[in-house]
Order: C-alpha cells, then sequence, then structure tokens
C-alpha cells in the first residue's frame, strides 16, 4: 500500500472518531459502552496506520538515497554519462547513440519510405547538439555500405554493429579533465591574467604610537612612524586579456545506405567525429600559436617558468637526469604559489622514462609489466600526448587553465553539398566552439628534456 493511501485510511478512521466524540459532546452526556469501544477501536487503527505510515516513509527515504547513489556512481539509467574525453551525454548514452535515438534522425529516417534512402531523396537533417566532442584522424576515404573495405566492414551479420571500434587505433586524452572547465555565451571573452604575485604577509606587532607618518623622505615614500603597527601590503600583478571563441570542425562523406544504417552511425559518430574534435581541442590547448583561427595554446603563452635539462649525475642510470628535471619542475610550480597537478610529456619521451633502469636491470617504473597508463611521476599523473614536441614536457597547475565552452557539440547531416545530390552521398558534420586561456603562467614550467 502507498503512502497516501495509508494517508487516506489514517484520516478515515480519525474523523469517524472525531464524528462520535462531537455527537456525544453535543447531547451533554457520557459516551456508551458501544460508542467507547468503537471511539478506541479507530484510535487503535489510526495509531497503526501511524506506523505503517513512518515505516513507509523511511522506506521511501532509503529507497531515494539508493537512487542517488545509483547516480553518482552512473547506475541509474537516466543519470548523464561521461565520455574519457570529457564529453557529457544524457541518459547514459554515447554521443553516437543519442544521437541515432533522437527525434532529429528518426524525423529524417521517416522521410523516406521504408527508412531506405535511395538516390531520389533529398537528405538536410537539423542540427542535434550535445555537450562536447573530441577529434578524428584526417582520413578522407568514402564510407559507403556497399564495400567491406569501407563502411561495410562496420556491419555485422548480427546487427551488433562494430564490436572493437576504433579506440584501440587512437590515442587517450585526458587534458581536459586537468583543466578548469567553463562555459560562455559570448563569441569574446575577456580575463584576468596574473603575471606576479607578491605576498608580504607578516607578523606584525600591536601599535603603541597615534602619530601619522610624516614627510615624503628621499625615495618620495612617506615615513611610517615608529611602533605604529603598519600592515605589510602584498599585491598581485595582473593584465587584461581577450581571447575569441574559436570554431573546431570537420566533417566525413558517407553513402545514403550507410545513412540509414543506425548501428554504422553510432560507430563513425562516436569512435570517429566525436574523437577527432577532442583531439584538435587537446592540440589546440597546448600547442595553438594565437594567429589565425588557433587557440593561444599553453607553450605559446608569455610568462611561463622554465626547467633546463639536468645531466645524468655520476653512478646514477642513463635517463636518470630526466627525472630530476621533471621534480624539479613541480617544486617551481609550487614556489610559483600553486600546486601542479600532472605532467604533459611526448610519447617518446615518455618512453625514456619508463625505460630508466638500474644496473640490475630493475625498471623504477614496473618494467614490461608495469601499469603504465596509471603510475604517476613524482606523484602526478602523466598525459602522454602528440601536441608536445619531442624533448620538451610540462608541469603545472593546470586548474590554472579555462577551457570555455560556447556551443559545445552539434551533428548535422545533408546532402546539399558539392555534387553529393547527384551522387547519393550525404556528409556528416561535427562542430563545436571554444576559447581557450591560460590565467597564471607561471604557475606552469616548460621542461627541457634535451641536451
Amino acid at each position: 500500500m502507498g503512502i497516501e493511501q495509508i494517508k487516506a485510511e489514517l484520516r478515515d478512521h480519525l474523523l469517524k472518531a472525531q464524528a462520535i466524540a462531537k455527537a456525544v459532546e453535543g447531547e451533554n452526556r457520557e459516551f456508551t459502552d458501544t460508542e467507547r469501544a468503537e471511539v478506541k477501536s479507530h484510535v487503535d487503527a489510526a495509531q497503526a496506520c501511524k506506523t505503517r505510515l513512518e515505516t513507509a516513509k523511511a522506506d521511501s527515504a532509503v529507497a531515494d538515497a539508493m537512487k542517488g547513489l545509483g547516480d553518482e556512481i552512473g547506475l541509474s539509467e537516466k543519470s548523464e554519462r561521461q565520455t574519457p574525453s570529457g564529453l557529457i551525454v544524457p541518459g547514459r548514452k554515447s554521443i553516437g547513440q543519442a544521437y541515432v535515438q533522437s527525434a532529429e534522425y528518426g524525423d529524417l529516417l521517416k522521410s523516406a519510405p521504408g527508412g531506405q534512402f535511395t538516390k531520389q531523396h533529398r537528405v538536410n537533417s537539423r542540427p542535434v547538439g550535445f555537450k562536447s566532442l573530441t577529434k578524428p584522424q584526417g582520413s578522407k576515404a568514402l564510407v559507403t555500405g556497399a564495400s567491406d573495405t569501407s563502411g561495410g566492414a562496420f556491419v555485422r551479420a548480427d546487427d551488433l554493429g562494430l564490436q572493437v571500434g576504433l579506440e584501440p587505433f587512437m590515442r587517450p586524452l585526458t587534458l581536459r579533465q586537468l583543466v578548469t572547465n567553463g562555459t560562455t555565451q559570448s563569441d569574446s571573452i575577456e580575463y584576468v591574467r596574473v603575471t606576479g604575485v607578491t605576498n608580504n604577509a607578516a607578523p606584525v606587532a600591536e601599535a603603541t604610537s597615534a602619530a601619522a607618518p610624516t614627510a615624503p623622505g628621499t625615495a618620495g615614500a612617506l615615513v611610517q612612524a615608529t611602533g605604529g603597527g603598519y600592515k605589510p601590503e602584498s599585491g598581485l600583478a595582473v593584465q587584461r586579456v581577450s581571447t575569441p571563441v574559436r570554431t573546431i570542425a570537420h566533417w566525413i562523406p558517407v553513402t545514403k545506405r550507410a545513412l540509414s544504417d543506425a548501428a554504422q552511425m553510432v560507430t563513425l559518430i562516436d569512435s570517429f567525429l566525436e574523437y577527432g574534435l577532442e583531439e584538435e581541442l587537446e592540440d589546440q590547448m597546448i600547442a595553438g600559436d594565437g594567429t589565425g583561427e588557433n587557440f593561444e595554446g599553453l607553450a605559446n603563452v608569455s610568462g611561463l617558468q622554465t626547467q633546463d635539462f639536468v645531466a645524468d649525475p655520476t653512478g646514477r642510470p642513463e635517463g636518470f637526469g630526466l627525472l630530476l628535471a621533471m621534480r624539479r619542475a613541480k617544486t617551481k610550480v609550487r614556489l610559483a604559489g600553486a600546486r601542479a597537478n600532472g605532467y604533459v610529456v611526448n610519447p617518446a619521451d615518455l618512453e625514456k622514462l619508463d625505460e630508466i633502469a638500474t644496473g640490475q636491470d630493475v625498471f623504477y617504473f614496473g618494467g614490461p609489466s608495469g601499469a603504465n597508463d596509471t603510475r604517476p611521476l613524482w606523484g602526478l599523473p602523466v598525459i602522454e600526448s602528440e601536441a608536445v614536441p619531442e624533448g620538451t614536457a610540462y608541469c603545472g597547475d593546470f586548474t590554472r587553465a579555462i577551457l570555455w565552452d560556447r556551443e559545445q557539440a552539434t551533428i548535422t547531416t545533408t546532402d546539399s553539398h558539392a555534387d553529393f545530390f547527384i551522387r547519393n552521398l550525404v556528409a556528416i558534420l561535427a562542430e563545436m566552439r571554444a576559447a581557450f586561456g591560460v590565467i597564471q603562467p607561471n604557475a606552469f614550467v616548460e621542461i627541457d628534456l634535451t641536451a
């Protein structure tokens, strides 16, 4: 029985007991034995309903708490799903699954008899928006459902689609998870960049004199009175920086036959278009040169600290100096008033770090069986990225950099491109708009790993 039903039953018993009591009071007499028994019966029943009601409420609270916990750890079917690259998609779906289940894709299929596009049909869908995307490897090959060396290779006889996906051929993306993520509704962002910090905080004795400062001294500043209890002044050196919102986009051609295959569309969107935007975004965040439509990436921001190459100390294994340089960079971040939360390293340099071993062939990082994707370096996670040139690495407090999402991600399909209409081809376009800024440049250190 539900909570509302129990409440109704409780109310009914109380009203009946109250009616008997009012009748007796109105006649200005005592309860009869029958009336007394009826009132007691209704009161006892109401008390029992109250107990059941409290139990039902407790059960409901437990159920709500379990549901809340399920949402937190991703058990709820209605909760959101976050991809490894940071894309948020509602309903525990991938972006491709959300797209093929969207009203826009459904309407697109309804425009074709039986959901199958032929050469006579036009294709032009409304954009389907999501909360962020990722990037491709740049192939321009046509995807077609008729060839086993193209889109047809994605189709399984049991209609389960591609089982492995393209993920094994793509690099993991984690930089977005380290930086501060924000949103904007403007095409240009102005923010304050901290270029210097002066911390003069110090213990101060209580004032023993009320005398005012005297006339300016030789340096032009007022001379503070002795015992005045003056507090030291700290300061921030800042500058106003403006950065525009940039568009990152790419598209792939498919045949109309391939467009009708929902399972294939999920694979193409999730494993190619989604990944493609995010990979380029990561490249721009690190190496963008600020010219044209490029971001001002971390590598080209003025004010970063530097850490010189450290030679291997005598008696130490080859490559040991790299470890020392990485550790000293972490210290520089700390002395700048920040706390490093990660390293970004080129794959070739990460290989050198992994291969550092003692004379007994004992690897510092676990050797061939080590968990290279999860082990930290000096207590910090290591991000492997081709966006960093070989011989260079970065250490920093990446929360001092902000990624603003403007129009996070859209998927649009159309045959209104070039001569696609007469060739029965469709363009699937993925694009996003975002901006990137470094709030405190000296919270990052560029590390030289080359002698």
